[in-house]
This record gives structure tokens, sequence and C-alpha cells, in this order.
């Protein structure tokens, strides 16, 4: 009977088989991405079908975590108990979760918020730091941590500089701070503020929103197709 670790296989085959080059095939042994190989007495590697498993499970992996959290859940396979590997995947699943649901709560709130027009603009209707701060509920930090992003950028009076937030500026204050609230990071922030300061029914903000959703389910199918290589490789230890 073959078992995973009964065939006897090259370095090509695993390489073949897994869709990776020969050197990667090495690299990912080096890494302890992959079990060590056993070696023949001219010291060839002798592969098994746990490489191929192992290799494909990585790939999935990658695609799902990225490459160094998934190098960490295939050392932790083959190195350590099985409960803590499948830990490191409950962790996995539920980050994709919570992006999720972020994700949600961003698209509700950004849709609401830049759907309010600007109108009659006025100097009087301007809010210092701390007056949008307190309005917000946020520490006046939070506010100057965005101005130097280049997410809710005031205007600066003379002669000492002071910032002064007018109706619109307010209102990408409010845009930042509900999305922060739901889990957007600064970076992927400053990509879509430009589209959401243009106003409701742009096509920017859903495209941005739409490639976020889908990259969450192509993470998810991703860690799917983990589990059956990953499933053989523990079950075949």
């Amino acid at each position: 009977m073959t078992t995973l670790k009964s065939s006897v296989l090259r370095t090509v085959d695993v390489a073949r088989r897994a869709g990776y080059s020969v050197q990667q095939v090495r690299n990912l042994e080096r890494d302890g991405v992959l079990p060590p190989a056993t070696r023949t007495a001219a010291g060839y590697r002798i592969y098994g079908e746990t490489h191929v498993r192992s290799s494909l499970a990585y790939r999935a992996l990658a695609a799902a975590t990225g490459p160094v959290e998934a190098k960490r859940i295939m050392r932790t396979v083959h190195e350590r108990p099985a409960a803590e590997a499948l830990a490191l995947l409950d962790a996995a699943h539920a980050r994709l979760d919570r992006e999720r649901k972020d994700l949600e709560l961003a698209e509700a709130a950004a849709a609401a918020i830049s759907a309010e027009p600007i109108e009659d603009v006025r100097p009087s209707d301007s809010m210092s730091v701390s007056e949008l701060a307190t309005a917000l509920g946020v520490r006046p930090s939070a506010l100057r941590h965005w101005d130097a992003e280049g997410l809710a950028v005031p205007d600066r009076v003379p002669p000492r500089g002071t910032r002064r937030y007018s109706p619109a500026q307010t209102r990408d204050a409010r845009i930042v701070h509900q999305l922060r609230g739901a889990g957007y990071r600064i970076a992927p922030l400053r990509e879509l503020m430009p589209s959401l300061r243009l106003g409701p029914g742009q096509d920017e903000v859903g495209a941005a929103l739409a490639a976020r959703a889908a990259s969450v389910a192509a993470r998810s199918r991703a860690l799917l197709d983990a589990a059956v290589p990953l499933g053989a490789v523990l079950a075949g230890r």
C-alpha cells in the first residue's frame, strides 16, 4: 500500500506536480515548508507524497495569508503538535471573517457620508482641531496624524498656521473616522480618499471597495484549497 511517506520521488517530480521549479522546491525544504528529504548514498534527495502535499498546501496558504505566515504555518505543521497548527489556521480564518465584516461596515459608512452635499460654505463654518476632535470623539492627535498622512488636511490660518477645518474637510475627517473604525488601514485609505472626496456615485469608490471584496473572497477560497493537502500531511505524520 502506498502512503504519503512511501512514494519515492525526485526533486523534479515534486516540482512538476506542485508547479514549482526545482530550485524553488529546494528552497522550500531549506525554509522548513517541506520536511527534510532523505538522501541516497550519492547525496541525491529522495522525496515523497508528503512533500508534494506540503508544496501544494504552501502555495494555497501563501495566497491566503501571505508567504511569511504560510511558512510559519507549514513549519508548525511539520515540527509542532497538530493542535498548534490548527490554532494558526483558525486564526487565519478569523482574520478573514473580521476583514469581511469590516468591509461591509466600510461600504455603508462611505456611502452615507460621501453622499452628503457641501453647499453654502462660509468661513464661520470652519472648526478647530479641538472642536472637531470633540465632535468626532477622537483625540486631537488622531486628527494631526490624519493631516500628516494626507487623509483629512485642514487649512492653515496665519500667522501661526493654526489648523481650521472647512465643512468639506470636516466631511473628510468623518469619512476617515468611520472607515478607520471599520478596519481600514492608513495605506488603503490614502488610495481611496481622493475618490471619496469627489462625492456620490463615483465609479472609483465602488471599484476600490469591490476590489477589496474580491481580494477577501480569493483569500478565503485559497485557505479552503489548502485544507485538503494540509489534512493529508497531518494525517500522514
